[in-house]
């Protein structure tokens, strides 16, 4: 089990890596609102916009580092258990493996696609693997919407007192749905109800 042993290391060690880019992503955040602001204060609205959808894609970067090191903890406690109880399976340690393999590149990608096979080892004991993969992939977007862009710009002048929204010309600022997260909920609540059906 030593191996194992390493190789749970690995997976804490990881976990806590993607939370130092996850806080050096909320310090890049904070950096990009201050040139927003000061954009704002110059009546650069153009600029302004370019430093808001910066803001939102390293909050968003920051969000998707702390899940994947929230899930690796969780993974690593799962296995921890397995291996005290001894119930690592065969496949399970092919599966740890390439989780190892895949950790040392530090691509978020190919991590997570090994996480998704490890996790169906222990789906019937719990869905929360699922609903955290869930969040991450809802938060996951190739382009900024424009509300959102408007809607943090708005925040920024407001909090000093900057007159701006007569310079946005992008329609009313919407907020957004709760449709989809509310969709997941559900899914996962139906998955919880099959899997006590068959305790």
């Amino acid at each position: 089990m030593s191996g194992l042993e390493n190789q749970l290391f690995n997976l804490k060690f990881t976990a806590k890596s993607f939370g130092r880019l996850s806080t050096k992503c909320e310090k890049n955040e904070k950096l990009q609102k201050l040139k927003l602001k000061q954009a704002i204060e110059k009546g650069n609205i153009e600029g302004a916009r370019i430093y808001a959808e910066n803001a939102i894609r390293e909050k968003n970067q920051a969000l998707n580092y702390l899940r994947l090191s929230s899930r690796l903890d969780a993974v690593s406690s799962r296995l921890e258990v397995a291996v005290r109880m001894k119930a690592v399976t065969k496949s399970m340690q092919g599966i740890v493996k390439g989780l190892d393999s895949a950790m040392k590149s530090m691509d978020m990608n190919k991590i997570t696609a090994v996480m998704d096979q490890f996790e169906k080892q222990f789906e019937d004991l719990d869905v929360q693997s699922d609903y955290i993969e869930q969040s991450m992939n809802a938060s996951t977007s190739v382009s900024t919407p424009v509300d959102q862009v408007d809607l943090l710009i708005s925040q920024v002048a407001e909090e000093h007192g900057l007159a701006v929204s007569e310079q946005l010309h992008s329609g009313p600022i919407l907020k957004p749905t709760t449709e989809q997260s509310v969709a997941e909920q559900d899914e996962l609540g139906e998955r919880l109800a099959k899997l006590k059906s068959k305790t």
